[in-house]
């Protein structure tokens, strides 16, 4: 059975060139031209022709396939349903910014943390994306790009915001991340991609060593533990206090902040109260907030708040002298805002 192309970092890729004998200027080639030129047809140009009749032999080029495109008429968001080789499916999200777009990849099939504000954890885990999987949703958005907006095809951002959660699919994640920020394959900068987490913490323990610079988002949603533990349940596995400890203790960067989300929820968690006491627990820290107005799904029994009572609380904030952005759907006529993915058939 072939080995995929697309779950080899470029470490790992050189490493088979070489145990082969076969010229080790292949690896450098291969990344150049399915990663840099994100070509989909076999590479015929700079290796020599043993090496190619290997490449043929050994690697599966193959990608997720798009089942189903959904575009979004208010701001030209697009959600892709993919299909994957035994038949489960698996969505993504491009999201527009400035004649450019951010990414939005699914980690698993389906979730495992159950959060009751997310569509997605309606699913129950299915199992965990490979590698080959995660960079595929990359690769065919940007090639579906290419043919429907030409010119275009400018992905800048990587978020594992999409399905699951990363930290739960830990090494699958890693690797991806090692090859989008390869050198000689995609080159996205190290501040460029962001990884979201619950407060898986076996996860976060391996954060430091493991994915150093690569941007965290922390999913908070509620400084008090009764409420965090309606909306993630494994905060009573994984207490928010221990959580923080663990994030606390990340190296970061200059200008890196870790991001903390917090959905507002309609008379649950958006009282001022609320706000105080995220304010002071995050005042002091490199900590950015984005605010994310809860988007409906089916059967949801929660409801957004008015923008009211969205600025007032973000006024709140604003006096913790913590940077503080309202982030408004994008996508939700297609469900492909925040909490609204869900590929179950």
């Amino acid at each position: 059975m072939k080995q995929s192309f697309y779950d080899l970092n470029y470490s790992d890729l050189e490493a088979i060139i070489s145990q082969n004998n076969l010229n080790h200027s292949a690896a450098a080639v291969l990344f150049n031209w399915h990663y840099k030129k994100k070509e989909h047809t076999q590479c015929q140009d700079k290796i020599a022709k043993c090496s190619l009749a290997f490449i043929e032999d050994s690697f599966d080029f193959s990608l997720p396939e798009i089942d189903v495109v959904h575009e979004s008429k208010n701001d030209r968001t697009v959600k892709f349903l993919f299909k994957l080789k035994d038949n489960h499916k698996v969505e993504t999200v491009l999201i527009p910014f400035n004649n450019k777009y951010s990414i939005c990849l699914s980690s698993q099939v389906g979730c495992a943390m159950n959060c009751s504000f997310c569509f997605t954890g309606e699913q129950g885990l299915k199992r965990n994306l490979t590698t080959s999987e995660i960079v595929g949703q990359f690769l065919q958005a940007w090639r579906w790009l290419a043919s429907n907006r030409p010119g275009e095809e400018r992905i800048l951002n990587i978020v594992f915001m999409g399905q699951g959660e990363p930290l739960h699919n830990f090494d699958a994640v890693k690797k991806a991340c090692e090859i989008f920020l390869s050198q000689h394959g995609t080159s996205i900068g190290v501040q460029k991609i962001a990884i979201s987490t619950a407060g898986y913490i076996p996860g976060l323990k391996r954060w430091s060593q493991e994915i150093p610079g690569v941007n965290l988002a922390l999913s908070l949603h509620s400084p008090f533990a009764e409420k965090r533990n309606e909306l993630i349940p494994i905060n009573k596995k994984y207490p928010l206090e221990e959580v923080l400890t663990y994030i606390d203790k990340i190296p970061l960067n200059k200008k890196q902040f870790i991001t903390y989300e917090y959905i507002l929820i309609n008379d649950f968690n958006d009282y001022l109260d609320d706000a105080k006491e995220l304010g002071a627990m995050l005042a002091g820290k490199s900590a950015y907030i984005n605010l994310i107005p809860f988007n409906s799904f089916p059967g949801s029994r929660y409801e957004r708040p008015g923008l009211d009572k969205i600025e007032k609380f973000k006024d709140v904030l604003d006096t913790y002298k913590i940077p503080t952005l309202i982030r408004m759907a994008k996508g939700d006529d297609v469900l492909a805002a925040c909490g609204q993915l869900n590929s179950k058939n």
